[in-house]
Formats: C-alpha cells, sequence, structure tokens
C-alpha cells in the first residue's frame, strides 16, 4: 500500500521521485507456465545494487492481473527502499483498473500510464476521458507518458497538446509526474513540459542519452522509466553527478560510455521504426549482458539476431562497461532456470 494520501500524491513524487528508474521484465519457469521467483528476486536485488532508485515492473508482455500482483510483492520484499512503477499496459482500461489494484495491494507506489493498442481514440476528450477514469480509480500517484507509441497524433500532432495536458493536471491531482516523450526522438515533448509545469509536477526525460546534456540547462531530479541498467551502475551515477551540479564530470562518463549508447542506438532501430512494440526480449538480453537473470519470455515475444547481440556486447566492451563472459547460448536459459 502506498505510504502516502492520494492527494499528497505531487508532494510525494517531489521528494522521493530523485535519480533514475529501471525496467524489471519478470522472469519465467522453463516450460512458461509460472513465474521465476529466483530470477525476480535476484533482478530486483542487482537494481538496487547498481544504484538505482525505482523500476518499472513491465506488464506489456503475456501476463496477468494477479501474476502482476504476485512480481510486485516479491518485488517489494526484495526491494524494501525501491520505488516500484505498476505498469498500466493491460489489455482494456477495465483490466488495467483491476491490475492497478491488486499491484496497490501488493506494494507498488506509483503508476507508469500506458494505453493499449485497441484504445484508438479520434479525440481529446476521448484521451482525456480515458486517462481521468484511469486516474480516480487509483489511490497511487500516476505518471503521465505523452509518446507517439499510442497513435495519439491523429488527435494533435503532439500527441499529447498543451492543452490537454494542461487539463488533466487540474482535474487529475494525482498525476504527479510526466514522462516527456512528446515528438520522440526529438527534444520538443521534454522542453515544452518542463517549461510549462516543472512547477507543478516532476518532468522525466527517460532517455539518457538526452537527459545528461540537457541537464546543463535543466534542473531535472529524475528519469525513467528506461532501459539503461545494461550499462550497470554509469547512469545512476552519471545523473546524480549531473544532478548535483558536476556536468563536467557527468560529461566524462558520458563520453566513455557512447560506444554501447551507439550499439543500443542502432538495434532499437531495427524495431522502432513504425512498429509501435518495443522489443523486450532485445532489453531482457541486454540486462542479461549486465548480470541479470535472463531466460525466456511467453510468446508472443520478438526475437534478437545473433548480430545484434553481437553488437551490444561488443558495445558495451568497448565503452568499458561490465559484460558477462557466458556465451549468448546461455541467455534463454537464465542465472536462476526453475
Amino acid at each position: 500500500m502506498a505510504t502516502y494520501k492520494k492527494a499528497d500524491a505531487r508532494a510525494w513524487a517531489r521528494e522521493n521521485l530523485v535519480g533514475c528508474s529501471a525496467v524489471t521484465i519478470p522472469s519465467f519457469s522453463a516450460d512458461l507456465k509460472r513465474l521465476n521467483e529466483r530470477g525476480i528476486r535476484h533482478d530486483i536485488e542487482h537494481t538496487v545494487g547498481l544504484g538505482y532508485s525505482s523500476t518499472l515492473l513491465c506488464s506489456e508482455l503475456a501476463i496477468s492481473a494477479q501474476e502482476n500482483a504476485q512480481f510486485t510483492a516479491w518485488a517489494r520484499e526484495s526491494g524494501k527502499d525501491l520505488i516500484l512503477f505498476f505498469h498500466a499496459a493491460f489489455g482494456t482500461l477495465a483490466e488495467n483498473i483491476e491490475a492497478v489494484k491488486l499491484a496497490e495491494n501488493a506494494g507498488a507506489d506509483i503508476v507508469l500510464l500506458s494505453y493499449p493498442p485497441q484504445f484508438w481514440p479520434t479525440s481529446e476528450q476521448e484521451i482525456y476521458d480515458y486517462t481521468k477514469s484511469f486516474c480516480d480509480a487509483t489511490e497511487l500517484a500516476v505518471m503521465l507518458f505523452p509518446i507517439p507509441l499510442w497513435g495519439f497524433e491523429r488527435v494533435h500532432p503532439a500527441g499529447m497538446s498543451l492543452e490537454l495536458v494542461r487539463r488533466l493536471l487540474a482535474d487529475c491531482p494525482n498525476i504527479a509526474a510526466i514522462k516527456s516523450e512528446q515528438g520522440f526522438p526529438l527534444p520538443a515533448g521534454i522542453c515544452e513540459m518542463y517549461y510549462h509545469f516543472r512547477d507543478q509536477v516532476v518532468i522525466s526525460c527517460p532517455i539518457e542519452g538526452d537527459a545528461i546534456p540537457l541537464m546543463s540547462l535543466m534542473k531535472l531530479q529524475f528519469s525513467g522509466t528506461s532501459n539503461t541498467a545494461w550499462m550497470s551502475d554509469y547512469y545512476p551515477k552519471a545523473f546524480e553527478l549531473a544532478r548535483t551540479g558536476r556536468f563536467e564530470e557527468a560529461m566524462e562518463l558520458y563520453w566513455k560510455v557512447n560506444p554501447a549508447r551507439s550499439a543500443n542506438g542502432a538495434a532499437a532501430q531495427t524495431y522502432a521504426g513504425g512498429t509501435g512494440v518495443l522489443n523486450r526480449t532485445m532489453w531482457k538480453y541486454q540486462d542479461w549482458l549486465a548480470g541479470f537473470n535472463g531466460g525466456p519470455l511467453r510468446a508472443p515475444a520478438m526475437r534478437v539476431p545473433d548480430r545484434l547481440m553481437k553488437s551490444l556486447r561488443q558495445g558495451l566492451v568497448a565503452a568499458g562497461l561490465p559484460v558477462t563472459s557466458d556465451p549468448d547460448s546461455a541467455f534463454m536459459i537464465g542465472r536462476h532456470p526453475c
């Protein structure tokens, strides 16, 4: 259960959303019939050890609301001080409301609000209604997430317009943060949201390659949720340096890891070019390279070509970041198979 009241969500976020958030993809048994408790606990403990202050418990894959609650409970036990994001990525509004209530009871702290592929709005009012209905149904703080993935550009070129965001902030007091990616990969969204709303809610730039440079101009306290734990403890360290005024030191680390960043960017282009679907198998492989559990995911799951595995591994080597010596054939087995 949340440690704050709904009316205090913004104050709670301002005080507690500091640092970086990872993404934790659940691990499964070899037969894919159940969750892998040891693998999940290993990943949460490793996330804490790398210096992350929070993590998104990814549900954008084949997992039930009840399994997600169990995932949350194990994460809560293994990461007692870790802020846990519930991922509102289930198939319908009703399913997301059911799942968030279970996650609240299991120990989730805050919500990352996604929108289902079947949600096909043709007006801002429909986006507003979905968002407000969800926010009204949960006691948790909510992070609003404008990004081209949802296809809202049919309604407004920004996906979520300035006017829509302003209206939602006025009417949904538990919207406590904005993960600002309107117009991705351009930085327009983060710049606009920061300009208008930085004094109302926490503004997050989740893109590591943008966040550190922008911190020379912006006072950002939080970055996430995003695929960065594959770079081990680099990002929490660099973000903290930049946040506390040591920008030159942060940029020294930034350029050192650029080979890994470039390899990741090239790999992401193979699926990010308009599919609207993130390759969670690739994210899990990247984390496995950095010591996380790895292991199989339930269908439908995207594949990771051998050439991309090689380039991602070599990017970490070139950047001087930790990388497992285990062969790629061990990835689908996982470090704690069950």
